[in-house]
């Protein structure tokens, strides 16, 4: 029976690898995989997963607005978004096993084991960390590699940094190490995303962070080879500078009376309902929900406006207009849409990935003295991604081919585990 460990790593760029990772990791060779489009992180987990395009697989960003309820489902984790097969299904069919970790819309995965991150968020405020686990003696197999509890504060948030990683990693040594692991074991390794957002990818932070990072990942090589794996190490989306800093497309639709709110004592917060668009933002690009088509014409013309917009595409499909915004190289789209401070809605001044209508790379900031806040302040972001496939970095010891897409590797993948 085959045995593989793929180690999916957060913002590996080839460039990034090059500059702050040279030579060989772990023996293994740079070879270059690009990822899909939008580079962000659920729709590069989804293309892997299954060797299908974002359009099939039904994962087309991080975040987007049901269409029904009207509300923002980012980050959401069950397994069944994702649609179609998977590349482990014919291995797990003659008998091979599957282990997945910390992999986003894994909840419910058809693996023989899966952990993921997930809190409670308590009914009076806060949360109450907590990994889901199943079976629940896989992730007590992980803590025994490390001796404590994943600390969710360490995996998002202002106090997010690769100490994530070294968690992961160590778990997973641990994990591979042990009697009846699975024969096929995918794993997610965050560390660099954060410092390379925070800093920007030519900082010397985030060379630190590469530094850190690759030792992560020598030490877990080490393991698998000790214990008889072949060994694949991948980035799913490159970290490119953020030199233009961010665009506000709900600022430009409320102006132009195409985007309502509410106000609640005083805070404006949105009304999907009286809306006639609404941009989904994700790092470089953002989805553009058209609710009155009668409107579609003056809401293009309104976001071609936008100096940082580089594109703008028509992604209407099943009755639903809609339509894609991709940034210019350098800037990112942030979702805010009021002008005064004393205007934004409660969430905005802390971390809240389910109730923002929009990715907040803002989150990776705390607010000067409070801890407990996070800035709003857009200048601080110097690093964003997935305007464009661009190369990321692939090392492994089996001779996949170089320069793959990302759904070329996975299909790769599932012929290895299948020979």
């Amino acid at each position: 029976m085959r045995k593989l460990l793929a180690i999916q790593t957060a913002a590996l760029g080839k460039d990034f690898a090059e500059a702050a990772m040279p030579g060989p990791i772990a023996g293994m060779e740079r070879k270059t995989v690009f990822s899909p489009r939008p580079a962000v992180t659920c729709v590069s987990s989804a293309v892997f997963r299954t060797g299908l395009g974002p359009e099939e697989n039904g994962v087309r960003a991080n975040g987007w607005l049901d269409r029904r309820l009207l509300e923002p489902c980012f980050w959401k984790q069950p397994a069944g978004i994702v649609r179609g097969p998977r590349i482990w299904d014919g291995f797990r069919a003659r008998g091979g096993r599957t282990a997945i970790g910390f992999i986003q819309q894994s909840l419910g995965e058809r693996t023989d084991a899966v952990v993921s991150p997930a809190p409670i968020h308590r009914h009076g405020g806060g949360m109450t960390m907590d990994c889901y686990s199943e079976p629940r003696g896989f992730y007590e197999t992980l803590r025994a590699g490390n001796g404590r509890d994943f600390a969710l504060w360490r995996y998002w948030g202002p106090f997010a940094g690769v100490e994530s990683s070294e968690w992961i990693a160590r778990g997973f040594a641990h994990y591979i190490s042990s009697p009846g692991a699975a024969e096929f074991v995918w794993c997610y390794l965050p560390g660099l995303d954060y410092d390379l957002q925070r800093y920007g990818p030519e900082s010397e932070r985030a060379a630190r962070a590469g530094a850190e990072v690759r030792s992560q990942i020598e030490m877990l090589a080490g393991a698998a080879r000790e214990a008889g794996y072949e060994i694949l190490v991948f980035g799913d989306y490159a970290m490119e500078t953020a030199t233009e800093g961010a665009s506000f497309p709900n600022k430009l639709l409320r102006e132009a009376g195409l985007f309502s709110t509410r106000p609640v004592r005083g805070r404006l917060y949105q009304d999907f309902h009286r809306s006639a668009a609404f941009a989904v933002c994700d790092h470089q690009t953002a989805e553009v929900e058209i609710f009155d088509a009668s409107k579609k014409r003056e809401v293009r013309e309104c976001l071609e406006k936008d100096p940082l917009a580089a594109e703008i595409e028509d992604i209407s499909a099943g009755g639903e207009e809609r339509l894609r915004l991709t940034a210019k190289k350098g800037a990112w789209f942030a979702y805010p849409w009021w002008e005064k401070p004393r205007e934004e809605p409660d969430y905005a001044s802390h971390v809240d990935i389910h109730s923002k209508p929009g990715f907040d790379p803002c989150e990776l900031f705390a607010d000067g003295w409070n801890p407990f806040k996070i800035s709003r302040d857009t200048s601080l972001v110097r690093g964003t991604h997935g305007r464009a496939p661009l190369p990321c970095a692939m090392y492994s010891t089996v001779p996949f081919p170089d320069g793959l897409p990302l759904a070329g590797l996975s299909a790769a993948v599932r012929g290895f585990l299948e020979s």
